[in-house]
C-alpha cells in the first residue's frame, strides 16, 4: 500500500501518545501564530505549557464556522500567505465564505488521507477512477483527485454538469471506480437503466460523500449497479474529503486520527460522552499548518467506537451520521432528521429514495408534507392501489419519526435531481 499501514494498526496507547505529542505542538503553534486563539486562550488563563497531552484537550476553547466567517478571509491562518499554495472555500447563508488555506505539506497529508480512504474502498493503481465531485473552490473534486493520483490510479476529472457525457465516458473508458455524492450516483444509475447501459459497465466500487446517506441507500446503489459503495467523510474547514471512510465491513467510518483528533460531546452540555453514545462530533487538527483548528464543532451527530474492526484496523470509527445539529427539524416538539425519512422510504419497493419534506405552520400548528416519488416500474396513468400505498408510506414514516405526515405521491423524475448536495427540506416557517 502507498501509505504507512502502522498508522492504521497502532495500539490505543501508541495512538494516544502520538496524538498527545502532536496536540502539544499544535497548541504552541496556534498560540504564537493565530491571534484569535491566543486571545481565546488568554481569556481562559491558558498558556501552551498548560496542555501536556490529549487528556488536557477539554481545557481548550471551541471553534465554530461563525469564527471562520468573523475572521474572513485569512484571520485564522497560521502560516504566512507566502506559504499557502492553495485556497478552497465554501459559501454560506450569511454571504461570507469560509476560507481554507493549505501549505504544500497540508496538500501532501490530504492526498495521503484520501489515498487511505480509497484503499479501504479497494481502489488500486490499476483502477480507472472517475471523479464526479465539483472541481474548483469546493474541496470534493481536487481532494478525491489528489488521493487517486497518490495511489497511482488513472483519474478521469469529470466533475459535474454533464451527466450524459459522464455515463458515456464511464462505459467507453472502462471506469472501475467513481467518486461522487450518493444522490448523484443514484441519479446516474437511473440514467444507465433508462439507456440499458448497466450491462456495459466495468464499475466495481464507489466512494460517496459530501452529504448524509443511510446504509439502506448504500444497499440500493449496490443492488442497482452491482458494485460496492463506500462512505467517505470530510469537512472543508477540517481538510476536505478523507477525514474518515468505511471499509468493506461497513461498521463505521475509520478516522485518520493520527491527523484529526475526534471528540463526541453532549449537544447540550458540550461535555464528553462515553464511547458508543451519540453526540456532536468535534475535531482538532493535529498536523495542519495553513489552517489548524482547535476543537472545531462540526454539528454532525454520531457516536464513536474504539474497538478493533473486523478488517484488522485499530483506528477509531464513527457511526453513520444521524443528522446535523443545525439540520434537525423540531416539528410539534419532535426532533426529526431527514435521514430518518430516507431510511424509511428505502424499505418501500414502490417508491424511490427521492423525496421532499415541506414544513409549514397553519393556525400556529406545524404541518409536514412529504412528497415521495413513485418508481417507474409501478407507475401508470391510473395507479392501482394509490390510496393503500399512501397509507403504507404514511405508516412507515410515522414509525420512523414519531409524527403523522401528509404523504403526496408524485410522478417519476418529477423531483429535482442534484449533482451536488441534495436538498430534501423546504421549511416555510423560516419565511414568516
Amino acid at each position: 500500500m502507498i501509505w504507512n499501514e502502522t498508522k492504521e494498526c497502532m495500539s490505543r496507547d501508541e495512538m494516544t501518545a502520538l496524538q498527545s505529542a502532536r496536540l502539544v505542538k499544535t497548541v504552541d503553534y496556534v498560540y504564537h501564530n493565530v491571534e484569535f486563539y491566543r486571545k481565546k486562550m488568554q481569556r481562559e488563563g491558558l498558556l501552551p505549557g498548560d496542555i501536556k497531552g490529549i487528556e488536557d484537550i477539554s481545557k481548550l476553547p471551541f471553534t465554530t464556522k461563525d469564527d471562520l466567517r468573523d475572521t474572513y478571509p485569512f484571520g485564522l491562518f497560521a502560516a504566512p500567505k507566502s506559504q499557502i499554495v492553495r485556497i478552497h472555500a465554501s459559501s454560506g447563508t450569511t454571504g461570507k465564505a469560509t476560507v481554507v488555506g493549505y501549505t504544500r505539506r497540508d496538500l501532501d497529508i490530504w492526498a495521503e488521507c484520501v489515498a487511505r480512504c480509497l484503499t479501504m474502498a479497494g481502489v488500486t493503481k490499476d483502477d480507472i477512477i472517475q471523479v464526479g465531485y465539483g472541481y474548483g473552490l469546493f474541496t470534493g473534486g481536487l481532494g478525491a483527485h489528489g488521493g487517486a493520483e497518490k495511489i497511482g490510479a488513472m483519474v478521469v476529472p469529470m466533475s459535474t454538469g454533464n451527466s450524459k457525457k459522464l455515463i458515456t465516458m464511464m462505459v467507453d473508458f472502462g471506469v472501475t471506480a467513481i467518486a461522487c455524492t450518493p444522490s448523484y450516483l443514484l441519479h446516474i444509475s437511473e440514467l444507465l437503466e433508462k439507456e440499458n447501459m448497466i450491462k456495459d459497465l466495468k464499475l466495481r466500487t464507489a466512494i460517496c460523500g459530501a452529504e448524509p446517506w443511510t446504509d439502506k441507500m448504500r444497499q440500493e446503489i449496490e443492488s442497482r449497479l452491482h458494485i460496492t459503495a463506500h462512505d467517505i467523510y470530510g469537512l472543508s474547514e477540517v481538510m476536505g474529503p478523507g477525514v474518515a471512510c468505511d471499509c468493506s465491513v461497513h461498521d463505521g467510518l475509520h478516522v485518520c486520527e493520527d491527523h484529526f483528533y475526534p471528540e463526541i460531546l453532549d449537544t447540550a452540555t458540550l461535555k464528553a460522552v462515553p464511547a458508543g453514545e451519540t453526540g456532536e462530533l468535534v475535531f482538532t487538527t493535529i498536523t495542519k499548518e495553513g489552517l489548524p483548528l482547535i476543537r472545531y464543532r462540526t454539528k454532525d451527530i454520531t457516536s464513536i467506537n474504539y474497538e478493533k474492526c473486523e478488517c484488522g484496523r485499530t483506528s477509531a470509527r464513527i457511526s453513520k451520521f444521524k443528522g446535523r445539529v443545525d439540520d434537525m427539524l423540531i416539528i410539534r416538539g419532535v426532533n426529526v432528521f431527514p435521514s430518518q425519512v430516507e431510511a424509511a422510504l428505502v424499505d418501500i419497493k414502490e417508491v424511490t429514495p427521492h423525496y421532499m419534506m415541506i414544513v409549514d405552520r397553519v393556525n400556529n400548528l406545524d404541518t409536514l408534507e412529504i412528497q415521495v416519488e413513485i418508481d417507474e416500474k409501478y407507475f401508470s396513468d391510473e395507479i392501482k392501489g394509490l390510496e393503500a400505498l399512501t397509507q403504507k408510506i404514511a405508516h412507515t414514516i410515522n414509525q420512523a419519526i414519531g409524527l403523522n405526515a401528509k404523504i403526496r405521491i408524485v410522478e417519476p423524475q418529477s423531483l429535482s435531481r442534484s449533482e451536488g448536495k441534495a436538498v430534501h427540506v423546504i421549511d416555510k416557517r423560516k419565511l414568516y
